[in-house]
């Protein structure tokens, strides 16, 4: 059996799709049907090249993509149930972990699965076998070791599309720094991972929830996730002015968590002054190494405030991310996270639509697009 697969040879270009042999399924294994692939912050990131310290340089043809879920097609002969012990079937809805932690290495054995150094095995050259592991192709391999969930019939593709990254990421995000009822929170940034945290941090009890972005757009769907304020670049176009509009809204003390969900160095600095004393920075959204700001320790100490970097998400986050949805999809337009939907073939268009970096003054209607590999 043969399945095609988006590989990235350029930064910032188009893709060649390019088709290869689906693996045997191992005993341990599973083989997923893709049905919705996410084009998420950190997979712009990628494709611009500003990871390939990281991850190398394109030529040899690369393959990502994390976020995503999709239809059993094959079970490996000793998979019988997902992750919470429900039985698995092979034409069952899934969404699960993209990454395997070891489960032997000092983070694992600490009980912080999320921060381990070796969950992202294998490759991610599209030649190399298994072939299927990112998100761009019309089959994903789940390794043994994983952690895969069953998928609500109510909740539908696209909304189950963001659960294994966006929704995942900032339930548990807003968890460890533990967000609490009355807190005021502030979001930097409103792309998928800010609207699905404006959401969660409401539900968890936050009295203030401050979204900051500058796309209109993004916006006014933020305030519809729960936003009780946003505050828009292009009007406050100084950080001092946003800081200043943050400590208006909160009697001038700061917010309790100021998360980032951008992903770019230079919204840290001014996130720590919109802090209050004893508050807490989250670093969800800078991935790309070398990057740099200014920053004087003095200050988080007199005001004995908290960074908190995490990547990916305790393996339990999704199954709750899936509760949530359950408990709160009438509530909130989840429905409209995943904006647009692009065909295989049409990868490239839907990066380039999808790409915000340089368009502070161009319409940009594209709140999180998808690609569905064996269409709409």
């Amino acid at each position: 059996m043969k399945g095609r697969l988006a590989v990235m040879t350029k930064f910032s270009a188009d893709f060649d799709i390019r088709e290869y042999t689906v693996p045997e399924v191992e005993p341990d294994a599973a083989l997923v049907r893709i049905t919705r692939g996410g084009i998420c912050g950190s997979d712009l990131h990628i494709w611009r090249g500003e990871l390939q310290d990281l991850i190398g340089a394109p030529d040899r043809g690369q393959t990502f993509g994390h976020e995503m879920c999709g239809v059993i097609e094959r079970l490996g002969r000793n998979v019988t149930t997902d992750s919470t012990g429900a039985p698995l079937k092979e034409g069952d809805r899934v969404t699960y972990c993209y990454f395997y932690p070891c489960g032997r290495c000092p983070a694992c054995l600490d009980g912080h699965r999320a921060a381990c150094p070796n969950k992202r095995r294998g490759t991610r050259y599209a030649d190399d076998p298994p072939h299927f592991v990112g998100s761009y192709g019309e089959y994903y391999y789940l390794r043994p070791g994983h952690f895969v969930y069953r998928v609500p019939d109510s909740i539908s593709d696209d909304v189950a599309t963001p659960v294994n990254c966006a929704l995942a990421q900032v339930l548990y995000g807003l968890d460890r720094v533990r967000v609490r009822v009355g807190d005021t929170v502030v979001l930097q940034g409103a792309g998928g991972l800010g609207l699905n945290a404006a959401a969660v941090a409401k539900e968890m009890g936050a009295a203030q929830v401050i979204v900051i972005d500058q796309i209109p757009e993004r916006l006014e769907l933020a305030r519809r996730f729960g936003a009780d304020h946003t505050l828009s670049l292009q009007e406050l176009s100084r950080p001092e002015d946003r800081v200043g509009a943050v400590k208006e809204l909160t009697g001038g003390w700061g917010a309790d968590v100021v998360c980032d969900f951008v992903g770019f160095p230079s919204v840290i600095p001014e996130g720590l002054q919109m802090l209050k004393s004893g508050g807490t920075y989250l670093e969800i959204g800078h991935i790309s190494p070398g990057h740099k700001f200014e920053f004087h320790p003095a200050s988080i100490v007199w005001r004995s405030q908290t960074i908190v970097g995490m990547i990916q998400y305790e393996p339990w986050a999704i199954q709750r991310a899936l509760t949530f949805l359950e408990q709160n999809q009438r509530k909130y337009p989840f429905t409209e996270v995943i904006s647009h939907v692009y065909p295989l073939e049409r990868i490239g268009e839907a990066f380039h639509e999808a790409e915000w970096l340089g368009r502070q003054h161009s319409p940009h209607k594209v709140s999180r697009a998808a690609i569905a590999p064996w269409g709409k």
